[in-house]
């Protein structure tokens, strides 16, 4: 008796169909699993065997044999414990497969016969629907994340029980459940922060807007106290809405990675609807400094993606930038530069999206007091010297903007009154210049001036006789290098934008070289 039930495996964060090949045969009592199976699919026979037996149906006492198609590619997790256990009712014609043909099936079972949630759901549900499937089974806590692709029947299932009366059509069988995207999206995307909470800083929160509307990566260097953090963990705050391709994109490897069911807390016990099933707000995300290399950028035993690709289309705030070990602030480099990182390993290569805005925080000096007007700095300059270069040159000038964050005056702090202007309303200018950087690259596939390569560059940011002059003038009193001088063009074009104006004017430039003049000061 042989019985064929497909389901999905995920690679990258995207999806293959595996086809879960069953025979039962009349011999010596056996299970056995083929295939490239890892130790959590190996496991699945007793799983598989517990949940049959508790959910009342009868387990074949035979010799059982599990292929998992394709054969050469290995197969993880216990999303194939619910294939494989109605390929088993199938073959001993407990259930009929009228609809097994048509269906995917994914889940884990616990031994009771319950279905528990599994990672990866949306790229399976994405796949299914490319596939021409006209339905799909999946945990019930997974249910609304696969039903975001639309366009497929998704059947949320709690037990084993259900699906077998699913499978013989039964009345009480659970039905197909739908979402809308477009509702989930707008879902959930009020803010619990604002800039106007943080006290002074004016030329700062301008920083952050240009950096906000052109994509552009951003270093603040200050004291302690003075704000940086807080800073940063507002900048999500005034960026551009997610779009729905955006927010796809982000669920995407969230759902791969595990970290969907983490912020839903799901254990198994919840039910349909009560998490959340599609990311709505821009990622931020702020590793701690000692983190590896594949924490940061993806990878490890079974690789799964790091954090620039957990901060895709959002922010990855690296505070106390020096403290990082150089190795794992030099994996980043490609990703910076590329928008996505590529995990080689010696049974695949996988590529991972991780197009992010940085933004990083650090002190001037090891003590942190260098240049403070009212504390004394007590390093010496080579300690100054050392913790200043633990930072590379070419990982610097990969970071457009580099602004000073001094401490904040005694009366704007003990200020009460209005600290500027609310998020909502710098987000309407960031949103505003996004919209004509939409329309100048519409059939490219850049997002923002950041991404401009020198080809477009050299078509959007023409410059006059004079914005030349103070540009050959700077190249020679900052030391800007070729990929420096590039960035100062991109921001220019950035502030350009900000101000609706079609060409790059002198006082354009001279606010981009503004945010350069930081580094003649601490790396000379």
């Amino acid at each position: 008796m042989l019985a064929q039930v497909d389901s999905c495996a995920i690679l990258g964060i995207d999806s293959y169909i595996v086809r879960c090949e069953v025979d039962i045969t009349s011999m010596i009592a056996y299970f056995a699993i083929v295939g490239l199976p890892d130790t959590a699919v190996n496991e699945a026979r007793e799983r598989v065997r517990s949940a049959i037996k508790n959910t009342g149906l009868e387990f074949p006492n035979k010799r059982v044999c599990v292929n998992l198609a394709p054969a050469d590619v290995q197969k993880r997790g216990p999303s194939f414990d619910l294939p494989i256990a109605v390929g088993m009712l199938a073959a001993t014609r407990q259930v009929p497969d009228t609809h097994i043909p048509d269906w995917l099936f994914v889940g884990e079972l616990a031994l009771d016969g319950s279905v528990r949630p599994v990672s990866g759901i949306l790229p399976m549900a994405i796949k299914a629907k490319a596939d021409g499937r006209k339905g799909m089974v999946v945990p019930a806590d997974n249910a609304e994340e696969a039903a975001i692709v639309g366009d497929l029947l998704v059947y949320p299932v709690k037990n084993l029980a259900e699906v077998v009366m699913l499978l013989c059509d039964e009345a009480e069988a659970p039905q197909p459940v739908t979402a809308d995207p477009i509702a989930l999206l707008a879902r959930d995307t009020e803010d619990n922060v604002d800039l106007n909470e943080v006290k002074g800083q004016a030329h700062v929160k301008r920083a952050l807007e240009v950096a906000a509307a052109g994509g552009h990566n951003l270093l603040m260097v200050g004291p302690p106290g003075s704000g940086k953090s807080m800073l940063a963990r507002r900048v999500p705050t005034i960026l551009a809405p997610l779009t729905l391709d955006e927010s796809l994109e982000s669920t995407k490897i969230y759902s791969v990675s595990g970290h969907l069911a983490a912020i839903n807390g799901l254990t198994g016990a919840g039910t349909p609807g009560s998490g959340i099933s599609l990311i709505s707000k821009r990622p931020f995300r702020a590793p701690h400094h000692t983190i590896s290399n594949a924490g940061l950028t993806g990878g490890g035993t079974i690789p799964r993606p790091g954090e620039v690709s957990l901060a895709h289309n959002g922010v990855l705030f690296l505070d106390e930038l020096p403290e990082f070990k150089r190795d794992v602030l030099e994996v980043m480099r490609q990703p910076l530069e590329d928008g996505f990182v590529t995990v080689v390993r010696v049974s695949a290569s996988l590529t991972y999206p991780a197009r992010f805005m940085l933004v990083a925080a650090m002190n001037p000096c090891p003590c942190g007091y260098y240049g403070d007007h009212l504390k004394t700095c007590t390093c010496t300059p080579p300690q100054i010297k050392q913790y200043l270069q633990r930072i590379s040159g070419p990982l610097l000038d990969r970071i457009d903007i580099h602004i000073e964050v001094p401490r904040v005056k005694q009366d704007e702090m003990t200020n009460s009154g209005d600290s500027g202007e609310p998020s909502k309303c710098i987000r309407n200018r960031v949103v505003q210049a996004r919209n004509i950087q939409k329309a100048r690259f519409a059939n490219t596939p850049l997002h923002c001036n950041a991404h401009m390569q020198a080809k477009q560059i050299r078509a959007n940011c023409k410059l006059s006789s004079d914005v030349k002059d103070l540009l050959r003038a700077a190249i020679t009193q900052l030391s800007l290098s070729a990929r420096a001088y590039d960035r100062i063009l991109k921001l220019s074009r950035t502030i350009a934008d900000l101000d609706e104006r079609e060409n790059i004017e002198l006082a354009h430039v001279a606010e981009a070289l503004q945010y350069r003049a930081l580094d003649r000061k601490l790396w000379g």
